[in-house]
């Protein structure tokens, strides 16, 4: 469904866009919140927005704090994805594997203490993965909702030998869903409007290891709640799909220029939000160029380098030419 943005919408995210301050983006973002038309197709659009006060509110936080460690942490990449799961589920091996992090890896419950980023590569771009302390049913460390409100997705995990694996995977659904973060396969109309739903993504760890009707019994119970993924660090089974997974879980596409009679260099591509627009684009690029250029190009899919309008869509690994 289209998106239908407003003229008042459109200056908005002008505003933002050219903002110099945080007072100024945070004015802007909730005026853009404001005014966005409340529909199914602007469903993700309206929770990037909350997201991206989220993250405001919790960089406000970290200037403020006096003393002590602050539980901040600046989003990289194209994306940012909490990891999710009780005690020793894996979520440390999975960050050391996939990420140049170096966690705390032990076979004892509540290893893991703090936030613990590492930024994981699929193809051209970089991805945030951001270990977090266990949640159980009776224990979640009080900073956890903040960044979950700011982050982009989660991978929630479970290990199918651990004893209590189904209860634990409800558990962490419950947690979250209290503070009105509900994990969800992908975003859909929000029961409470107060929500803000995470994007998750299951994955079954230690795949090597469990029966396969133990994994079984997960797929069938939340295949079709959550996509899925067996994972395994040690025998480094799922890694690809893993990878993939994510990117999917983000929504996003990549969109590469080139110069007119140039080719296009294809190293740092711009991400942007699935539904964008070629306008999109070269706002993204300057503010001035969307209102600027006279025409634009595209190569990817059946196009060759075809003329397209400034609302055409753009799909991933779409290379635009724009003409003055």
């Amino acid at each position: 469904m289209p998106a239908n943005l407003t003229a008042q919408y459109r200056a908005a995210d002008a505003k933002y866009r050219s903002a110099t301050s945080d007072d100024e983006r945070r004015a802007a973002l909730e005026e853009m919140l404001s005014t966005v038309p409340k529909h199914k197709g602007t469903e993700k659009l309206q929770a990037d927005i909350k997201r991206r006060l989220a993250r405001l509110r919790l960089a406000a936080e970290h200037r403020q704090a006096k003393k002590g460690f602050s539980m901040h942490v600046e989003a990289e990449g194209a994306g940012q994805i909490l990891l999710l799961g009780r005690p020793n589920c894996g979520k440390s091996s999975l960050l050391g594997l996939m990420t140049r992090a170096e966690p705390n890896i032990a076979d004892y419950p509540f290893a893991t203490t703090g936030p613990q980023p590492g930024m994981m590569k699929f193809e051209d771009i970089q991805i945030q993965l951001v270990d977090l302390p266990p949640i159980t049913a009776d224990h979640m460390d009080t900073w956890i909702p903040g960044l979950a409100q700011a982050a982009d997705g989660a991978l929630l995990l479970a290990d199918p030998d651990r004893p209590g694996v189904l209860a634990g995977i409800e558990e962490i659904q419950d947690q979250l869903a209290s503070v009105h973060v509900p994990l969800v396969g992908s975003y859909g109309d929000a029961e409470d409007p107060r929500d803000l739903q995470l994007p998750t993504l299951l994955v079954i760890t230690k795949a090597d290891l469990a029966a396969e009707e133990d994994i079984e019994v997960i797929e069938e119970l939340y295949g079709d709640t959550f996509p899925v993924v067996r994972f395994s660090a040690g025998e480094r089974i799922g890694v690809q799909a893993l990878r993939t997974s994510v990117w999917s879980l983000l929504e996003q596409v990549r969109a590469y220029t080139k110069k007119p009679g140039k080719k296009a260099e294809r190293t740092e591509p711009y991400v942007l939000a699935q539904g964008s627009s070629v306008s999109d684009l070269a706002s993204r690029i300057h503010r001035d160029l969307a209102e600027s250029y006279s025409s634009a190009k595209v190569w990817g899919g059946k196009l060759n380098g075809q003329k397209v309008a400034r609302d055409f869509e753009l799909r991933d690994r779409d290379i635009v030419e724009f003409a003055g």
